[in-house]
């Protein structure tokens, strides 16, 4: 190879979707150098789909992504042009922020954040090829080869390819082996990566037509207003620093019409003409996916969104589609307020190359390929969301691995990230993954105002967080727990002036004296309603309100799950020796042999959670490792 057609970094990071941002970041942050590569630098943080940031549950991980040093709460707080709070009439374990972006502002800033971060080069190139050698019977990445043939050595590999590698759009009969919204395909890869002894499988995603805002009559839609109260994504940001205007979304409904001309075109849709190979979400179906499999739903809601302050653009969600261009105008156009739109980009559907997530260990790292880690819809997941919590502890652990470090962990009772993890690598995903509160068996512990209180320290511990928002945080939860004391040990009598405070606020009177924390324990009472007979009460921020609030109000609830948060961790700390020979395990049924040879989960907490292995599965083999002193010791 000639001089100087090599070039020497720490980590390569091949993708700059929403993983692979995130990931490059997180690397660079902590020192490392760092070469991040896309096939169009116009592509970098690009939303190929729904132009948002955030929702239900998926708002849970942007705050958890924040907490640990991520960039796109920040990035979202920069460029949202709507901002609103989902599930309010709900609990607090289930409120769920979502903000509507101005695309290519998004796109534009995360950009600028990785142009200007030290230690981080990014490269327009598609790589082609892994480089790797055995040592001592395993494989270990040592570098890539790019299309020209530049090759970049290197110390471990970020996997962040997203929907590109092998891509194909559909639309009706037409095909176009391009990645989203046309741009160029990740073509090469698929081969080396198969050379390494990597399982690939197709998954495929799509989205909705955009449309030209002209052409639209809002008159005859639900006008979808923002929250008057921003809430921001980031802990960083200050709420009255992102004060703006705010854009309106829109909504609208398929009816009878829209669902008949679906019906009668089937046949033209590569779905169900058998035409696409890859399996679909489950939770984020095609236009023709709910006609056919909700029949009996007369109309399915539609919402129309801006894509932006500098664009007529508009994207139409809930109707993503694969059906042939004059079928989409035609269905579209049944829609009220639709019934002249302009088409400007067509819905389609696309096809990708991705892994089986069982490959991998909750580090993000291949269990048989030493340096090489893997992030974002590669791993058989859907969503920005989920890619980028992904990206940011793969590019932690890449750097935690080179610099010899203990790796970023969080489990399943720690933040909707560690769900989103475990799942993946301990569940045989058939169809991409989507994260959903009801996923979470802790959620309420697991909410999204308290991930900085958290997970803040473990961002601080690898190196993300820095000082001043360390002591934040700590600042916060002095206040907080002196304000939880302070309500439980201040009393109220049960005189006239409590008694006809009780009686106008619909509360029932007291009999006895009260702590002011017992009386907020009543549903129809709140710490603002307390302040009338609260004259103690000193002033203090609303992040900070909030959780005294939540902690008092759902205290009993809070404890049993932390009793069951304890239980669990108990099967957490009880580790798998890695060598273990399951075969040698007399008593485990033969579907869980097979399947713990498959997955090598990492603990018993684990292994419970693989489908397939039974509670007794779990219990054979607790009693073969204390037996035989196989038991590889306990999580501290």
């Amino acid at each position: 190879m000639r001089d100087g057609f090599i070039e020497n970094a720490d980590v390569c990071v091949i993708g700059a979707g929403h993983a692979g941002c995130e990931a490059a970041l997180a690397c660079a942050r902590l020192g490392l150098e760092t070469v991040i590569f896309t096939v169009s630098v116009d592509s970098i943080a690009l939303m190929p789909c729904n132009p948002n940031i955030g929702g239900t549950s998926k708002g849970h991980l942007v705050r958890e992504l924040d907490a640990l040093g991520g960039e796109m709460g920040k990035n979202i707080d920069r460029t949202f042009i709507q901002s609103k709070m989902l599930n309010v009439s709900k609990g607090p374990a289930v409120h769920s922020l979502r903000a509507q972006a101005d695309k290519a502002d998004y796109s534009r800033a995360m950009r600028k954040v990785l142009e200007n971060q030290d230690h981080l080069t990014i490269k327009q190139g598609e790589v082609c090829e892994i480089l790797w050698e055995s040592v001592s019977g395993k494989k270990k990445v040592k570098g890539v080869r790019i299309f020209t043939g530049m090759v970049y050595m290197c110390k471990a590999v970020i996997l962040c390819t997203g929907t590109y590698l092998g891509a194909r759009c559909l639309c009706g009969e037409s095909i176009t082996y391009t990645g989203p919204n046309g741009l160029q395909a990740a073509t090469y890869l698929t081969d080396s990566l198969k050379e390494m002894g990597i399982e690939l499988r197709r998954f495929k995603t799509g989205t909705p037509a955009r449309m030209d805002g002209r052409s639209i009559d809002f008159s005859k839609m639900e006008e979808q207003p923002g929250d008057e109260k921003i809430v921001p994504f980031s802990f960083s940001t200050n709420p009255e620093d992102i004060r703006k205007e705010q854009v309106s979304c829109w909504l609208t409904y398929t009816n009878a019409k829209t669902h008949d001309i679906i019906r009668n075109n089937l046949d033209r849709s590569p779905i169900y003409a058998g035409i696409i190979e890859g399996t679909g979400p489950r939770y984020c179906p095609s236009i023709e996916d709910k006609v056919v499999k909700f029949a009996d739903k007369e109309r399915h809601q539609v919402f129309i969104e801006p894509e932006g302050l500098h664009t007529n653009e508009v994207y139409v969600g809930g109707m993503s589609s694969s059906l042939p261009e004059d079928v989409q105008l035609a269905m579209y156009r049944t829609v009220p307020g639709l019934e002249k739109c302009r088409i400007v980009r067509n819905a389609y559907a696309i096809e990708y190359d991705c892994i089986n997530g069982r490959q991998l260990d909750r580090t993000l790292e291949f269990k048989e390929i030493k340096g090489l880690f893997s992030a974002g819809q590669f791993n058989g997941s859907s969503g920005y969301e989920e890619a980028a919590c992904q990206g940011l502890v793969a590019g932690v652990n890449a750097a935690m691995s080179i610099l010899g470090k203990e790796p970023l962990t969080i489990d399943r009772s720690e933040g909707y990230i560690g769900v989103l993890i475990d799942d993946l690598v301990t569940k045989d995903n058939s169809e991409p993954y989507r994260m959903m509160t009801s996923r979470a068996e802790y959620r309420l512990l697991l909410r999204q105002d308290n991930a900085d209180l958290r997970l803040r320290e473990k961002g601080y511990e690898k190196g993300l967080v820095t000082e001043e928002e360390y002591r934040t945080l700590l600042e916060k939860e002095r206040l907080i727990r002196e304000e939880v004391s302070r309500l439980k040990n201040t009393f109220v009598g049960a005189n006239r002036e409590i008694q006809k405070f009780l009686e106008n606020h619909g509360s029932s009177s007291l009999k006895t004296a009260a702590s002011l924390a017992e009386l907020l324990c009543r549903p129809e009472l709140s710490y603002e309603i307390l302040g009338e007979v609260d004259k103690e009460r000193k002033p203090l921020p609303d992040p900070v309100l909030e959780q005294v609030e939540i902690e008092i109000k759902y205290e009993g609830y809070i404890v049993r799950q932390k009793r069951q948060v304890e239980q669990y961790k108990k099967m957490e700390r009880k580790l798998i020796p890695e060598d273990i020979d399951y075969d040698q395990v007399s008593s485990l049924r033969l579907e869980a042999r097979q399947k713990l040879k498959l997955f090598r989960p990492s603990s018993l907490g684990q292994a419970s959670r693989i489908s397939g292995v039974s509670p007794a599965d779990v219990s054979v083999l607790l009693v073969y490792m204390e037996r035989f002193g196989r038991q590889a010791g306990e999580r501290k």
